[in-house]
Formats: structure tokens, sequence, C-alpha cells
């Protein structure tokens, strides 16, 4: 039985071990993320012991403030009533934990005499023994707003799975409507897509994201027609509160969208403030195509070829296609400029292509509050080895919108490529969130928790992706990115004979995607331990790829398996020769 559930970051592990003995010692049953099982996903598995727990002890410190699992669970645990609070190096908890009473543990020894310790035992007690309640000072409830709603993702009855990307964006339009709502709590667009093609039951969905509303709706289009349904519908008794169907030109989908945000306004009986009702109506852009064409060069974005550069140019052509549309639209012209840029450096022989810096500094101009813009200067800044300028570019993108899917995503492809495996980690965690069907970054965090040796958590988060892998391939069947995480999910799972099936219809279907081919080395290593297999995997892919992917080779911990390999060895320096990475030899005049 789990009467403590402990929470904390990796590089705590030393001291949440002491706390967990501790505790052990006192006669709690004591859980923490040691134990996961192989064979379970590791969200559900905290989840159900969250819930169990009878009191949640968070350990706060520089590294856990920054990790999305310790924020989340601390939440939680807040929320039920039955969060502890202990600081491990003098940090106060973020904002609203630090509204709480929290025990000093800096410096602590793992003496249960001590005073900081008894304080924290105390709220222990008090919680796990009795079960009695703990004192208001220690929980402090979060103040929901009365009214509130989660926007389940529109429903596509288009016909066509590739027109997704439109019922999704008019999903997150009103989503991103109803949020500029002072008086309307609603719920964000990761958790919301979480039903994404799921049945649900509103009141039980309503009782869970504790909502008191639920809209849902379903987008049919056809040439220059549009149908959208939607439906307001409450919480506690499933009783519609309002419904209505637009059947439009598509020339109309953004009065439409108008219309079902301040209908549902309407319906909640809510005041709508003059400054939001103007923050509502404006648009980054009014022009219905040039709108359509950048969601299809997002979705191309989010799960298309990585690692052929097709991908790069179709994203380019659309998006120069909607800017020629619309002059000024800045998301578009962002968007541009980060396909520019991937183009240039993750492929050989690119190296004279646009750079993405024109296309980001015109977004912004137009608007210079959108954090995509930074992302092609990180780029450029990072493969030219300035990382602290690069960083600040990051930086800057995160702060402008730190729940950006892009900036994080980038973020963490920059990150690992300088081994800094906790913070690409934390991006990516992110990322996942913010585009669940972004099976590509459920990858590349796969393969950190695999560097970082959480075997555990490789797998749980590996097999999350298949479904998001299918389908991209119902969409695009040659898809090798998606064909080698497919094969990594089928691995963690256990299933090797499948992986094995995937494995080769990749190479085959795709043989010229060398990120593919990398993918697949370092997968076939960690579950097949096929050091020759992931060598002819690897050869091509470091003969001919770029900057980038060979800065990633150079530093990642996948493949230090082949480090002392003599044929890894040559075929690391002959890429670096090609590409002019090699360090110059020092002159004798110039010697010391």
């Amino acid at each position: 039985m789990t009467d403590i559930f402990i929470s904390y970051a990796r590089s705590d592990e030393t001291i949440a071990k002491q706390v967990a003995g501790v505790l052990a010692a006192l006669g709690y049953g004591v859980w923490r993320d040691d134990a996961l099982p192989v064979h379970r996903i590791y969200a559900d598995v905290i989840e159900e012991r969250l819930e169990a727990a009878k009191a949640v002890v968070v350990l706060w410190s520089v590294e856990a403030v920054k990790s999305q699992w310790v924020r989340a669970e601390a939440d939680a645990a807040r929320n039920a009533g039955k969060l502890v609070q202990a600081m491990l190096d003098g940090l106060v908890p973020p904002m609203p934990f630090n509204q709480i009473q929290c025990a000093d543990l800096s410096g602590w020894d793992g003496d249960p005499q001590s005073a900081a310790w008894s304080k924290l035992a105390a709220s222990v007690a008090a919680l796990a023994d009795h079960g009695v309640a703990a004192p208001a000072s220690m929980t402090e409830p979060r103040k929901r707003k009365l009214v509130s709603v989660c926007v389940l993702p529109f429903a596509n009855m288009s016909g066509e799975a590739e027109q997704d990307y439109f019922s999704d964006g008019i999903s997150e339009d009103i989503t991103t409507d109803l949020s500029k709502v002072s008086a309307l709590g609603v719920t964000a667009r990761n958790t919301a897509f979480t039903y994404k093609g799921k049945a649900v039951d509103v009141p039980l969905v309503a009782r869970k994201l504790e909502v008191s509303h639920i809209l849902e709706g379903s987008v049919r289009k056809a040439g220059g027609r549009v149908r959208i349904t939607a439906q307001l519908i409450d919480g506690a008794t499933g009783d519609h509160v309002w419904a209505e169907r637009y059947d439009r030109d598509l020339t109309d989908i953004f009065a439409i969208q108008d219309e079902i945000s301040k209908a549902i306004v309407d319906a909640l009986k809510l005041k709508l403030l003059p400054e939001e009702r103007k923050a509502i109506e404006s648009r980054c852009t009014s022009n219905v195509e040039a709108y359509n064409l950048f969601l299809m060069a997002r979705q191309y974005w989010i799960d298309g070829d990585f690692g052929q550069s097709g991908r790069e140019r179709r994203v380019i052509r659309i998006c120069e296609r909607a800017i020629e549309i619309d002059p000024g639209y800045a998301q578009a012209w962002a968007l541009l400029g980060l396909a520019q840029a991937n183009l240039r450096y993750a492929y050989a022989g690119n190296e004279t292509l646009n750079d993405g810096l024109a296309a980001a500094n015109r977004a912004l101009a137009l608007n210079p509050t959108i954090a995509e813009v930074h992302l092609p200067r990180a780029w450029y800044l990072a493969m030219l080895g300035r990382d602290e300028e690069a960083q600040a570019e990051l930086t800057m993108a995160l702060k402008l919108n730190p729940d950006s899917w892009e900036a994080n995503k980038e973020a963490a492809r920059i990150f690992y490529r300088q081994n800094r495996l906790a913070d690409a980690i934390r991006h990516l965690e992110l990322a996942t969130e913010l585009a669940d069907e972004d099976f590509h970054s459920r990858g590349m965090l796969s393969a950190l928790y695999l560097a970082r040796g959480e075997r555990a958590r490789a797998c749980d988060c590996a097999s999350k992706m298949i479904e998001h892998v299918e389908k991209a391939l119902s969409r695009d069947p040659d898809n090798g990115a998606a064909l080698a995480y497919g094969a990594l999910s089928y691995a963690a799972s256990g299933d090797l004979d499948r992986a094995r099936e995937w494995v080769a219809r990749a190479v085959l279907l795709d043989p010229d995607n060398m990120y593919m081919r990398y993918n697949l080395a370092w997968i076939v290593l960690a579950f097949f331990n096929a050091r020759e297999e992931a060598l002819d995997l690897l050869a091509p892919a470091l003969a001919k790829s770029g900057k980038n992917l060979i800065s990633l080779a150079d530093a990642d911990l996948n493949l230090d398996a082949l480090r002392n390999d003599p044929r890894f060895q040559q075929m690391i320096k002959a890429a670096k020769k090609r590409l002019g990475l090699l360090p110059k030899p020092i002159s004798p005049a110039a010697a010391p």
C-alpha cells in the first residue's frame, strides 16, 4: 500500500532516497519512480500512485522547478489536499506553491531529529496516520473559476485524414479565443487533445478535468464550403446548453469562430469586456486561403518525413504561397524561416541555401511577440559554435511563449547536440504535451531517456508513438521517420519480431533518408546489440549528411558502444574532414 508518494527531479535522487528511507523506517509505505514496472505505461502508474497516496512529498530544487513532471505531480497533490513540500537548495517553490508552507531541508544530512525534518514529518503524520485533512495553510486549494470549459478537438467529418489539420486548427483557435475571456477558465489545448478521436462520457470527462462545461463539435470542409456543428454541454448533467450548425462559404470561417466564442460567452451568461471582444476578433490573417495553407504547412512540419529534404521544401513552398497571398502573415513568415534553416543545416550540400534569417526578421518586424522568429537565428549561431548567443535566442523565444511547441522542440534539438540532456528532456517532455501527434519529439525523448540510462521511461515513452506513427503512414506510406520510430515503438513494447520487420521495411522504402538510418542505428544497438548492423546503417549517413547530424553523432551517448570501434572512428573523422570540422593543425611558428 502507498502511504507516501515522493516527487523529485532526477538530479536529487540521492536525497530522495534518504527521505524515503527515513519515512519507511517510521513504518510508512513509500513509493517513488524507481519502482516503475517495465510493462506499464509510465503516466498511468504515476496517476494511480498519486491517487492512492495519503500524502505527496514534493522535493523542490532548481532542477525540480524545471521539471514538468514534478510540477504536475505537485499540482495534483495540492488539488487533492495532500501536498507536503520541502526545499532542498533554499529555492522558494514556484507559483502558486510559494503560497504554501514548506520545510527547508537544505543541507539536511538524514537526521530524523532535526527541526526541518520534524516539520515535514508532522505534516506527513497528519495526512497519512489518521487520514485527517491537512491544515488549510498547508494545502490552500487553487481558487477555480466557477465557470470553465474544455474545448474537445472538433471531429474531422471531411472523409479525408489529411484534413485533420483544418479541424484541429479550428479547435485550437476557439480555445485561444475563449482563453481571452477573463471570467472563463479554459482547459489547455494539450490536455483537451488527449481525447482526440475518442468517444467520451461528458460528465466523466468534466469531473476528471474539473470543468463546468464541455464544448464539442465537428468540421466538414469540401471545396469552397464548410459546415461546422458545435454544442456546449453541461458537465454535471450532460444536457445541451447551446448548440448550432453553421453551413457557410469557407471565406466565413473566421466569422464562424467569432460567433461560436461569443455564443458560448452569452450562453454562460458571462460579461465580455470591450478589450476581450477586440482580442477575440483579432486574427493573424484575414485571408482564409492563407490561413488554410499555414495550417497545412504546420501539419507537414509536425509529422512529415524528417530526414528527407522534401519535407522542408514542401513547407517552404506552402508558406511562400501563403505570404504571397497575405504578405503580412507573420506566423507564415516565421515557419518559412524555420523550414529554411532546417533545410540548410540538416542536409549536406545545402550550406549555400537560405539560412532563414531574412524570413524570421520579416516576421519580427510584423509581430515582435512571435516566439518562433528567434529559432532560425538560434540554429545559425549554434552551427557556428556560438552556443551562448544561441542560448540567448532560445531564452527569448521561450520567454515570449513558454508553451510554443516549435520553440521547445528546437531548443531540445540544440541542447541534445550540446550534450545538455536534462535541458533537452525538459523541453521535449513539454513539446510532446503540446503536440501529442508529434511522434518525432517522442522518439527523440525516448533516445534521451536511454542516453541517461532510464530504460523504463524510454520504453514507456516509445510505446505511445505507434498510434501517431500509423496515422502519419496512412498519409505517406514511405515516411522513413515514421517507419524508424514505429520500429522503436515495437521494440520498446517487447515485440522484437515486429520491430525487425519495420527496420527492414524502413531501409527498403526510404534508404536515402539519412536521419532515419541514424535513428535505426541506435535502435538496433539498444534493443538488439547489433553493432555491425548499426555501423552499416550509419556508414551512408555519416558519409553524406551535413553538420547537424554529424554534431549529433559526436555527442550522442546512445552511440557510445561504438566509440572505440576503428570503423566508427574512421567514419566520424572522414565526415568531419569533409565538412571542415577537424581542428586545424598548429603551425610550428605558432606553437608556444
